[in-house]
């Protein structure tokens, strides 16, 4: 059978409110095509037969393809209608996957692989850093990014052993599934969605983590920076915050160069299956970064942590397996 790997690089992410009020690193559509002419090689040096990229407004796959016409692989762009909007990454994963993929690289942050995970299915990802907080994807080379996704096209290593299933927050309204996030749930003061991006904690009542760590930036960094959670734990947190009546308070990065002291009320470790009704309300929620639903008062919301989130490459496991299968030898 042929391998396939498909690729979604957004040319939106990274460009919200927090590059003017922090610190944010601004990675350019120019650089996103370059890491894509990585990914490209990588792929290619791995024997990938098909690759299928997103079409964008941009045309980062057809800049990415500017002088690579020594490719042995085949690649082409996925056949749809291009709106600009997140909607596109949804689409274009639904059709990569109706198309047979193997595996999935995905350019962008966690909104971005937010979008990708509605549609991917068991199709193991490839998460590479180029949103804003990053708590999900990668900061990898795009070429070693290409090699691991290229090893698990082909089937030349484990992809149950190399591959973990993430876990991710489900959102109800009443009984029906409405959305999800990969990473955290804001329950937030404003009444509208407006810009979308989170930065202002003084308008922020409640926090849901599927994670956080001392190293993350953002909402993950709150509970990274006093109860961390990992990636692989089956466990969440749910933190209530508040100033005047702070069973703590925790100095967060929650952008980068942008720090805050987080008044934390109280605090619930969550197992899987947990379900957390929302009480504050009316609000909007905030799904891993952006303001996305708003909330009336006699809206009935509750967020549950699970494990069906997408499973993602272990790049190093990946890696490091195929040299011990001699995958490298020539």
């Amino acid at each position: 059978m042929k391998s396939r790997v498909g690729i979604i690089a957004n040319p939106l992410s990274g460009k919200d409110i927090r590059r003017l009020v922090a610190h944010a690193t601004v990675v350019d559509n120019v650089e996103k095509a370059n890491i894509l002419r990585k990914i490209l090689l990588g792929l290619d040096s791995m024997g990938v037969d098909e690759i299928l990229i997103m079409p964008d407004q941009y045309g980062l796959g057809e800049r990415a393809l500017v002088n690579l016409s020594r490719l042995k692989t085949t690649v082409s762009f996925v056949e749809m209608v291009v709106t600009g909007y997140q909607e596109d990454s949804i689409e274009a994963t639904r059709r990569m996957r109706e198309m047979g993929i193997d595996c999935l690289v995905v350019l962008g942050g966690d909104g971005t692989n937010r979008a990708v995970a509605k549609e991917c299915k068991d199709i193991p990802i490839v998460p590479i850093s180029t949103g804003t907080n990053n708590a999900f994807p990668y900061m990898v080379e795009g070429t070693v990014a290409g090699l691991a996704a290229g090893c698990i096209a082909k089937a030349l290593v484990d992809t149950q052993a190399a591959t973990m299933q993430t876990k991710k927050l489900n959102i109800y309204k009443g009984s029906k599934w409405i959305d999800h996030a990969l990473i955290d749930v804001v329950v937030s003061k404003e009444l509208f969605v407006g810009s979308k991006a989170i930065w202002d904690m003084k308008k922020v009542w409640e926090v849901i983590l599927t994670r956080g760590e001392p190293t993350n930036i953002g909402m993950a960094s709150i509970v990274g920076s006093f109860h961390p959670i990992s990636a692989e734990s089956d466990t969440g947190i749910h933190l209530v915050l508040g100033d005047g009546q702070s069973r703590l308070k925790i100095r967060s990065m929650i952008a980068p160069g942008l720090s805050d002291v987080i008044g934390i009320s109280e605090y619930k470790v969550l197992n899987l299956g947990d379900r957390i009704p929302i009480h504050h309300k009316p609000a909007t929620l905030a799904l891993d970064g952006e303001r996305e639903i708003e909330v009336g008062s006699k809206d009935r919301i509750e967020v549950e942590l699970s494990k069906d989130g997408p499973r993602v490459v272990d790049i190093k496991k990946t890696l490091r397996e195929a040299v011990e299968k001699g995958v490298f030898k020539v």
